[in-house]
């Protein structure tokens, strides 16, 4: 049998290897992925509540870690979720008994989420004034993981006639 092994042609054990490799590369791409989404976050977390709002939201097209990770590089943005998920793993494996029913950011997560909100909504954070907290999380806490629906009643899907910008000109 190891003799048969040995006989096969060096181009094919090229070809079986870059196959194999391929095959490795697509499964990872696709679990990292999935490792973005609300559904997989949703199996650790007690957030109920939270994925149901965020489905209903204007966000909802959005994978958690486009705000909840670092956006800048993969590098960072890896290392970041590598870092979450180590504690979240740990947490929900041997301390199940002290997760919280409300979880709150830790600075880092603030701060990343502080910094992809700016990258998303520039242009509105230039045309309207936000001198009054230091984040944006600090007045819309709520967007997009709010009480169900708090903020969309009819009004809210109706065009509104108001200019948003602050301006006068509307502009």
């Amino acid at each position: 049998m190891l003799e048969k092994i040995k006989a096969i042609d060096k181009k094919l054990w090229v070809f079986i290897g870059l196959f194999i490799g391929i095959v490795f590369a697509a499964a990872s791409a696709q679990a990292l992925h999935y490792t973005d989404s609300a559904d997989f976050c949703a199996t650790c977390h007690p957030m109920e509540t939270a994925y149901s709002s965020f489905n209903d939201s204007v966000h909802a097209d959005l994978t958690c870690n486009q705000c909840h990770a670092p956006t800048d590089s993969i590098v960072s943005k890896y290392m970041f979720k590598a870092k979450a998920g180590a504690h979240d793993f740990y947490m929900n494996t041997f301390n199940v008994d002290e997760i919280p029913d409300v979880i709150h950011a830790k600075q880092a997560t603030t701060d990343v989420v502080q910094e992809n909100c700016i990258s998303c909504h520039e242009n509105t954070i230039k045309t309207v004034k936000h001198d009054a907290k230091e984040n944006c999380i600090d007045c819309h806490r709520q967007v997009p993981h709010g009480k169900k629906n708090k903020y969309k009643n009819d009004e809210f899907f109706k065009p509104g006639e108001y200019d948003i910008s602050g301006r006068e000109d509307g502009v």
